[in-house]
């Protein structure tokens, strides 16, 4: 059950496509002054070293984000140029030397994102970061890191399952600003089959409990029925709960050789990944669709390549 580890796996493709989507969702939800809480059910570690140990072991990085910053110009703008932004703020060393020596999770994306000072400008933010793993690793880094966060009495850090986590958290209480706004980032390692299920059981049930939260889920595309299924399934369950949803996908087609490259071993055994988002922020689908071909061009690695991002509306 937990044999999953994320830091073989940290800055590759999928990750790019993750965290692209959850960048701007998260600058539109945090744009409004109300406090939002913050829900990552499948945290991680939360931070992940690329110089060494399992991320430099897969070489996954060295194919994902590694590639797509060397190609990506100065003249880069929106959710590229934020991201961009976002890994030079981790890695302060990286402008002058080129090293990316440190990869952000989810959690610290969130982090970064309340923290801003236009976020707490003119008053103490009272926006809750709930973080989750259950890995028995990976949850002890996670509560070391978060203890050690600016605003870490405002982060809660668990050794949970995220799933039973999501439902004592909804709806979000107000934290005295009397405002209830939630974002969630649902990304499971489907490990094991039933994490499908259970991914559209939370969904539904968060719909149930708080119809206006942003729940964002992450799904791998691989040759297995359910995971062609999911995004079929949570656009029925969005549908019946009468609610917007966003569809993106990245596809970076079948392994090829990239002259000048280090060996990587056996490589990235993903190909492709998908991003479901039940009340998207209007401006994400445009925003994905301007950053996702730059990111196919830098990553693709030959045949099946390609990108999708469709709507509800």
């Amino acid at each position: 059950m937990f044999s999953y580890r994320h830091a073989f796996h940290a800055g590759n493709h999928a990750d790019a496509l993750k965290h692209l989507t959850l960048i701007g969702a998260l600058q539109h939800l945090l744009r409004k002054p109300g406090s939002v809480s913050l829900i990552d059910t499948h945290a991680g570690a939360g931070r992940y070293r690329l110089g060494g140990g399992m991320a430099a072991t897969s070489g996954e990085a060295v194919a994902g984000v590694l590639r797509l910053l060397a190609a990506l110009p100065e003249s880069a703008n929106g959710l590229l140029a934020d991201y961009r932004a976002l890994l030079a703020a981790f890695n302060p060393q990286w402008p002058t030397d080129g090293r990316l020596a440190i990869y952000p999770g989810s959690p610290l994306i969130m982090h970064h994102a309340m923290t801003q000072p236009d976020r707490l400008d003119g008053a103490v933010s009272r926006d809750r970061l709930h973080l989750c793993e259950l890995h028995p690793t990976d949850s002890r880094v996670l509560l070391t890191l978060a203890a050690g966060l600016s605003s870490h009495r405002r982060v809660h850090a668990e050794r949970a399952d995220g799933f039973a986590a999501l439902r004592a958290l909804l709806p979000p209480s107000a934290h005295g600003g009397g405002s209830r706004r939630a974002l969630a980032l649902i990304d499971p390692s489907y490990e094991i089959k039933s994490d499908y299920a259970l991914v559209e059981q939370a969904v539904q049930d968060a719909l149930r409990r708080f119809a206006t939260g942003v729940y964002l889920v992450w799904y791998p595309i691989i040759g297995r029925a359910r995971a062609h299924e999911l995004p079929r399934r949570l656009k029925t369950i969005a549908r019946q709960a009468g609610r917007d949803w966003l569809h993106a996908t990245l596809n970076i087609g079948q392994a090829s050789a990239h002259p000048g490259e280090p060996e990587l071993g056996k490589g990235p055994t993903l190909r492709a990944s998908g991003m479901f988002v039940v009340n998207p922020p209007h401006p994400l689908a445009d925003a994905l669709r301007a950053a996702l071909p730059a990111v196919l061009a830098a990553l693709a690695q030959g045949p099946g390549q390609g990108w999708l991002v469709e709507t509800s509306e």
